[in-house]
């Protein structure tokens, strides 16, 4: 799902239990990672292809070049909390 915290545009995921936070908007053209799809770790931007690591934010296949910025997660008081 995509979140905002502290002005940012979060992809954020759930993993095996496990939340994960990295960059929303693909690196390639600025498209919505979260309006993709996730498979297992990877989510694919739905504009040109590129896929990412959810966990890392790295590219797993192009077009785009740039990974996207990971962000620590934690779970506190019952809230999913984003270290940007």
């Amino acid at each position: 799902m995509g979140v905002e915290v502290g002005g940012k545009e979060i992809l954020l995921t759930n993993l095996d239990g496990k939340y994960y936070a990295i960059g929303d908007r693909c690196t390639h053209l600025s498209c919505m990672l979260s309006d993709g799809t996730l498979k297992v770790t990877n989510v694919t931007c739905s504009c040109h292809g590129s896929i990412f690591d959810a966990i890392t934010g790295n590219v797993v296949k192009g077009p785009a070049k740039k990974p996207e910025p990971a962000y620590e997660t934690k779970i506190e008081a019952g809230q999913i909390l984003v270290n940007t």
